[in-house]
């Protein structure tokens, strides 16, 4: 589908200039080939490489790229085509609702995690060395063209780190998929083609039914899309972002969050056992590593779900269900890290 690119170009803008932004890793031959498939429609094209990895996410790369747009002449009638995974979409993405005060942004993702959750829904950003995602924008996207057969280049640890974000689909909204996930543990991890076209038609549809009804997080059903973030993003943030992938501190998490979830009275240890099994499964990371949970508790305290000083939490009340939950005493969270260090 990427040499189609330019025709939906052409057919969603009137546009005369296109700026590919990219990393190493995908440089070739993915957006490579969206640059040709651009030139084709006899679109102007300039490609901007940043280094792979979370750290281009920072206020440093952003200035830069700005810098760049600047000197390439951008203007309201450029476009942004971010192609790559999560960090090349969301920095991407906040450079184009920044430039210009905002020029349109289309989305061609490249990885797992990217294709079934960060490229679609509008939100983009970078990190602060204290706090992941904290500066940032809601831009949807025009358009966001996903080819699963670009996943079969994609390295086996981030691939698994994406699947971690399906099966939180399953938690949290949607019990029947989480049953299909369990029936079909050895197809996701041969990367079959069939089925992961079905899980990520599923699992954009799901959060596109999220976001249409909240696109800015004002009534809290968009919350629920971070299931086992706040854990994440503190352990990313306290690990040094880059050591553990966005997918692998999902997967933690989520058993973490399960764990809190045991402690205040919403689940049973069923939902907790399902859910672990299938991650082990799916050969993705389940115990916290080995850091100062107090480090990792001030760290939460920056999480954009904090309100009046207070962590909040999404947690299930079954698998399919969740709710976002205030006052949670620092002790539960305390002993669900805890918990999760030893493992099931």
């Amino acid at each position: 589908m990427l040499s189609r690119f330019g025709q939906l170009l052409t057919e969603t803008e009137q546009v005369t200039h296109a700026i590919i932004i990219t990393d190493h890793n995908v440089r070739d031959p993915h957006a490579n080939a969206i640059d040709a498939a651009v030139v084709q429609a006899g679109i102007k094209t300039d490609l901007i490489e940043v280094k792979p990895g979370e750290t281009s996410k920072s206020v440093e790369v952003a200035t830069s790229l700005w810098n760049q747009l600047l000197d390439l002449g951008t203007d309201r009638r450029s476009v942004v085509v971010a192609v790559g995974g999560g960090v090349v979409g969301d920095l991407a993405g906040f450079i184009a609702a920044s430039f210009a005060r905002g020029i349109n942004l289309f989305q061609v993702p490249t990885t797992l995690l990217a294709q079934v959750d960060s490229s679609v829904g509008g939100k983009v950003g970078i990190n602060l060395p204290e706090a992941k995602n904290i500066v940032g924008a809601f831009w949807q996207p025009r358009a966001v063209l996903i080819d699963t057969g670009v996943l079969l280049t994609l390295p086996l640890r981030e691939y698994r780190a994406g699947l971690a974000e399906v099966v939180k689909y399953g938690v949290i909204l949607d019990a029947d998929f989480f049953e299909f996930l369990e029936s079909r543990i050895k197809q996701l991890n041969d990367r079959d083609h069939e089925t992961l076209a079905e899980v990520v038609a599923r699992c954009c549809q799901l959060k596109a039914e999220v976001v249409a009804a909240d696109e800015r997080e004002l009534t809290g059903r968009r919350a629920v899309l971070n299931f086992g973030h706040t854990f994440c993003h503190a352990l990313e943030t306290v690990c040094g972002y880059g050591e553990l992938l966005h997918g692998e501190g999902v997967s933690i998490g989520m058993l973490c969050a399960a764990r809190l979830a045991i402690a205040t009275g919403r689940i049973g240890p069923d939902v907790i056992s399902r859910l672990d099994h299938l991650l082990k499964a799916l050969q993705l990371p389940r115990q916290v590593p080995e850091v100062d949970h107090d480090d990792l508790i001030t760290a939460m305290q920056h999480d954009k779900k904090v309100q009046h000083g207070r962590l909040r939490f999404v947690l299930p009340t079954r698998i399919g269900h969740v709710e976002l939950v205030d006052n949670v005493k620092t002790s539960d969270v305390r002993q669900a890290l805890l918990d999760s260090s030893s493992g099931p």
